[in-house]
């Protein structure tokens, strides 16, 4: 059975920050959906327009996330929404119905979900 598990965290605009934050997200969406690297199928990463200086993806890889299609894309931009904003779709093979996903928000990207606040 297939999973689909959201996500979005904030980053400031640089190579290191756009990787830890994503490194951090994505290990959250583990942890907290229990799963392995191996079981996640594909991952597809947006970032706001102000987010340039790295793909997120390599944060992906750098955790051991090796067989996993991974894209990365540029987000719609829409008139006084979140900046500086990573979002990503996990999916991942799973016994888990789609309902008990655990959808990951962190930092000011918490806003975008109130109602999965933990």
């Amino acid at each position: 059975m297939n999973i689909c598990i959201r996500g979005a965290i904030t980053a400031e605009n640089t190579k290191d920050d756009i990787l830890a934050k994503t490194k951090e997200l994505l290990l959250e969406i583990i942890k907290e959906n229990s799963l392995e690297t191996e079981d996640i199928t594909a991952i597809f990463f947006s970032a706001t327009k102000d987010l340039y200086k790295v793909y997120p993806a390599v944060s992906a890889r750098s955790i051991g996330i090796t067989d996993a299609a991974l894209m990365c894309f540029q987000e719609m931009y829409v008139k006084e929404s979140m900046e500086k904003c990573i979002r990503v779709t996990v999916m991942a093979e799973s016994d888990k119905k789609q309902k008990n996903a655990l959808h990951i928000f962190l930092g000011e990207a918490q806003k975008l979900r109130p109602d999965l606040k933990r």
